[in-house]
């Protein structure tokens, strides 16, 4: 039931984060200032935090997407397998974000 509650919160969530990518797509596009105002407040501590928890969001929410999925096979439906999944899942998209944010950086060099 917490899985299930969680990945609507996640899907909401998953909006808000969409508007932060779509502003900083905006910049992008508009004026090289309005770009860096943007990647500033993204660059900065709270924003890579915002970020971070998006990627999470992102992941938790893919997950629990995937979970659905292999349940619509008729796959681990059993109580017990269903509450295995369940555990593991936070597990496994704290995992995942991490992965991304560390080859991000070693990508970019930082």
């Amino acid at each position: 039931m917490a899985m299930s509650i969680l990945h609507r919160i996640t899907g909401s969530a998953l909006y808000f984060g969409t508007l932060i990518i779509v502003w900083w797509l905006i910049a992008a596009a508009t004026s090289p200032s309005h770009f860096e105002t943007v990647n500033w407040v993204l660059g900065s501590l709270i924003g890579r935090l915002v970020l971070f928890g998006y990627t999470w969001v992102l992941m938790h929410h893919m997950i629990g997407g995937i979970r659905h999925l292999v349940w619509d096979t008729g796959l681990g439906l059993e109580k017990s397998s269903s509450t295995r999944i369940a555990i593991a899942m936070p597990f496994i998209s704290v995992a995942l974000t991490v992965l991304i944010w560390v080859v991000g950086y070693m990508v970019r060099g930082a």
